[in-house]
């Protein structure tokens, strides 16, 4: 992978960390803690219960994978970053753009 290609996908990580930094906001105001206090009724409190839970995993699935994209940034610059960590081919370019993080190829991913 050349410079200029490794600048590209080095500003759509970028892109991609701000975007689940902003996401990971939204979700920790989701999974804040249902007050009991609050007058809503007992069919609404479970269906808010359920909600919180279901935010709270995507909140770990955010948290995952802003983990796993800065790690890619900071692998960015070594010489073996874009190549599939199974048969050591490069990750086709779209792969790349789309999941930055990726370290398997297409073919080595399916399996």
């Amino acid at each position: 992978m050349d410079q200029e290609k490794k600048d590209i996908l080095q500003q759509k990580i970028l892109d991609h960390i701000e975007k689940e930094q902003e996401k990971i906001c939204t979700l920790k105001e989701l999974t804040k803690p249902i007050s009991p206090e609050n007058a809503i009724g007992r069919i609404s409190r479970m269906d808010a219960i359920n909600n919180k839970s279901v935010n709270e995993a995507a909140l770990r699935t955010a948290e995952n994978r802003l983990n796993k994209l800065k790690y890619a940034l900071t692998q960015i610059k070594e010489e073996g970053f874009g190549k599939c960590k199974v048969c050591n081919q490069e990750i086709q370019e779209g792969r790349l753009l789309l999941i930055p993080e990726s370290h398997k190829c297409i073919r080595c991913a399916a399996r």
